[in-house]
């Protein structure tokens, strides 16, 4: 007695199967430019902060009253202008004057352009939104250029780069489906797509390096961390049998096929790939054909079979 089934045509998809490394879309170590004291920090570890937010305070005193004073002659200098360009226009003064007037003006702009530029660099502010690592400075201390304050990574897309081998190279396009799976997270799959291939092969590994993107809006991936990379195929169709019906001997693999007087003969195949419990065949059956599936130990080329239904599972 044994179970018997049909050689089927279904859908399959191939995959490529990697390790990859997680990155954020963008990450930054956040320094200081200047040596100051810092004033004021604006932060905690771990926070959430969109691009613009101010951080650190690092504004001294003597910058904010320089600033203050050349702002202070800019506009003196401005009204001074005015009031010659008015006498100049009367013919009271010569022209002379007021281009004179002109260049202190632009000198005293530039002057507190330069002092508010360098104010900009005691602000120190979130290039992008993003997490906000640990805090690694403190109100009042002394900081200087290099000085790390925090980092700040964009976690909401995670860059994952995997090696694929360069057998695998004409298969492997942008937009292709990637799905990752984290030992953290075992029952989630993340997926996302192919963004890039890198544009040169290893010679020690003969790999290619794949960039996919994977969207992260619980940001439950971190940089850093190992994934499970499957890189998903175009659909294609194949004839597929179960997996136990296969019988393999060294390098031969075959499995028996039901002809219409209940026997049963041997029929040499060529496998393909695998998934759960089914094998893709590439040669030795054709479509629609009865095969045993359970009860092939005791079987020999010729014998008869009585067929039943398999046991329903519990």
């Amino acid at each position: 007695m044994v179970t018997a089934g049909t050689v089927v045509m279904t859908d399959w998809q191939d995959e490529i199967q990697a390790l990859g490394t997680a990155q954020a879309n963008e990450s930054v170590t956040l320094t200081s430019k200047v040596s100051e004291t810092v004033t004021r920090v604006n932060f905690q570890d771990g926070d959430f902060v969109e691009a613009g937010a101010v951080l650190v305070d690092l504004s001294g005193r003597a910058e904010v009253a320089q600033l203050e004073a050349a702002q202070a002659t800019f506009v003196e200098a401005s009204k001074q202008y005015d009031r010659l360009a008015e006498l100049v226009k009367q013919g009271t003064i010569p022209r002379s004057q007021l281009d004179t007037q002109i260049a202190v003006r632009d000198a005293a702009r530039a002057r507190a352009d330069a002092i508010r530029a360098a104010l900009a660099d005691r602000i120190i502010s979130a290039p992008f939104a993003g997490v906000l690592g640990f805090r690694r400075v403190s109100p009042g201390a002394l900081v200087t250029p290099g000085t790390v304050i925090t980092t700040l990574d964009d976690i909401r897309t995670i860059k994952l780069d995997f090696p694929v081998p360069e057998a695998y190279l004409g298969q492997i396009g942008v937009g292709q489906v990637v799905r990752a799976q984290s030992a953290a997270f075992t029952q989630a799959m993340f997926e996302g797509r192919v963004t890039a291939v890198g544009s040169r092969v290893d010679p020690l590994t003969r790999a290619v390096t794949v960039r996919a993107e994977l969207p992260n809006p619980e940001s439950q991936l971190r940089p850093g961390m190992l994934l499970t990379v499957r890189l998903m195929q175009p659909l294609r169709r194949a004839l597929t049998v179960p997996e136990i019906a296969v019988e393999q001997v060294g390098t031969r693999a075959y499995l028996y096929r039901i002809l219409p007087d209940d026997t049963v003969e041997q029929a040499d195949v060529e496998l393909g790939a695998r998934r759960r419990g089914e094998v893709e065949v590439r040669a030795g059956v054709a479509e629609g054909d009865r095969i045993v599936v359970e009860g092939t130990v005791k079987l020999r080329p010729g014998a008869r079979v009585r067929v039943v239904a398999p046991e329903a599972q519990p």
